[in-house]
């Protein structure tokens, strides 16, 4: 029975998209199961780019300038946790830094999570190889079952 989900959101219309198939899991379920889900976004992205001229460095974030990504990244996370805790869901919030599917993997461990719940891009391919696939490292890796949901082609951004 699923109790505890885990839920990898990335602040984008497009990583929400398992969010109505939790929302169904929960409302199939009986009164008596306390289902309690963590909404997570992982800040992976620890350096922005510079550009001087014709020339380009990579820049590591100030404490400041990641302090400010984390509180815009609990802000999205409280407002989307929002919307499910008024459908009757306990929900709880989380962000961390590092490498995505890495530190999906480290909180469903440590939360003891029954079911993890995300999108995919579907990509594959070359497209596959050059972005790399969070998801893909998060089901090979990961303790728990994963539910994937691939986005709709419609959702995709152009």
């Amino acid at each position: 029975m699923y109790e505890r989900i885990l839920v990898p959101l990335d602040a984008s219309k497009v990583g929400e998209t398992a969010l109505p198939y939790v929302e169904d899991l929960a409302s199939k379920l009986s009164p008596e199961v306390k289902l309690e889900v963590t909404l997570l976004l992982v800040v992976s992205r620890l350096t922005h780019w510079v550009v001087a001229g014709e020339t380009s460095a990579p820049v590591p974030y100030t404490e400041q300038e990641l302090a400010i990504i984390k509180q815009r990244a609990t802000g999205y996370l409280e407002e989307t946790a929002e919307v499910l805790r008024s459908k009757g869901l306990t929900v709880e919030t989380k962000v961390c830094t590092g490498n995505a599917a890495e530190e999906i993997i480290k909180v469903a461990d440590e939360m003891n999570a029954d079911l993890i719940a995300m999108s995919t891009h579907g990509r594959s391919g070359l497209s596959r190889w050059a972005f790399g696939s969070v998801t893909e490292k998060v089901l090979q890796a990961a303790n728990a079952p994963v539910l994937v949901v691939r986005v709709p082609k419609e959702t995709e951004p152009t």
